[in-house]
């Protein structure tokens, strides 16, 4: 269960003392909006013969992105590593959490001024990749 709760401005849920502020005001202000950009491993139903192609654009892409000076981090989950779950006393779970659904693919952290220059860099990697990307915004988090 998350420690969740209302903030007196009823504009945002305060999770652990993380504030998920409200589009509009994350990007009148002066701090950039760090988004992932994801697809699942199944999205990528590509053929053996054009995977080099995908593989060669979609480092273009993330080049580009390098030298507009907006890429974080980006990488594929390996699906070969069991994920776990580790708790606050340190126990070691082999899986993820109950009634969930496992996490796989690959995905690009950016960050960039608005949602719309992260949705222009999400199609790009959807063309470089054939597949739709899933784009969420991360909650501004000021030690962070």
């Amino acid at each position: 269960m998350r420690n969740e709760s209302r903030c007196e401005e009823q504009c945002c849920r305060c999770v652990i003392g993380v504030r998920s502020l409200p589009y509009e005001r994350r990007v009148k202000g002066t701090e950039m909006t760090h988004y992932m950009i994801s697809f699942p491993s199944a999205a990528m139903d590509i053929p053996d013969d054009e995977f080099q192609s995908v593989v060669d654009e979609s480092h273009a892409v993330i080049e580009e992105a390098k030298k507009a000076g907006v890429y974080v981090f980006g990488g594929g989950l390996d699906d070969s590593v069991v994920p776990v779950r580790v708790s606050a006393d340190g126990t070691v779970t082999p899986g993820t959490y109950p009634q969930t659904a496992e996490l796989d693919g690959g995905f690009t952290i950016i960050d960039v001024a608005t949602r719309d220059d992260a949705l222009e860099w999400a199609a790009k990697i959807a063309a470089s990749c054939r597949c739709a990307q899933e784009v969420r915004a991360f909650a501004f988090d000021p030690a962070s």
